[in-house]
């Protein structure tokens, strides 16, 4: 849950033009997760709202997330920080890939290690682009 910066990604038309990019997860009364993404596009704020359901309890990594009914995504978290600095999350057909990030900046050699460890689980890290931060 809280405030998570987009530090890099894997381009997707859905965030065509976005800088600044940030995700809010906030618990809801039903169990599921508000999520609130919002950029700026040519200076101005985009947001959208979706939820997203756990679909492993055990683990809570795996989440199914809709923006738009009846349209799904799986978002799966595929590598976390001990102390939730940072998140990866992924889609197990390795097309989407997200490096979230507490902090808008992120420490270069954690952010190095984080690639390695993608690339290793099959993602095409050449398709990974650095997500311009807001001062």
């Amino acid at each position: 849950m809280g405030k998570w910066h987009e530090i890099a990604s894997f381009p997707q038309r859905f965030q065509k033009g976005c800088s600044c990019s940030v995700a809010e997860y906030s618990l809801k009364s039903n169990g599921k997760v508000r999520v609130q993404n919002s950029c700026k596009v040519d200076g101005k704020m985009k947001e959208s709202t979706g939820t997203a359901t756990v679909k492993d309890k055990k683990t809570n990594a795996k989440l199914t997330v809709s923006f738009f009914w009846p349209f799904t995504g799986k978002y799966w978290i595929i590598d976390l920080a001990d102390d939730y600095s940072y998140a990866v999350v992924g889609h197990p057909n390795r097309k989407y890939l997200w490096i979230l990030s507490r902090k808008p900046a992120m420490d270069p050699d954690v952010y190095t290690s984080i690639v390695q460890r993608v690339k290793a689980k099959g993602f095409d890290i050449t398709k990974l682009k650095v997500t311009k931060q807001c001062p």
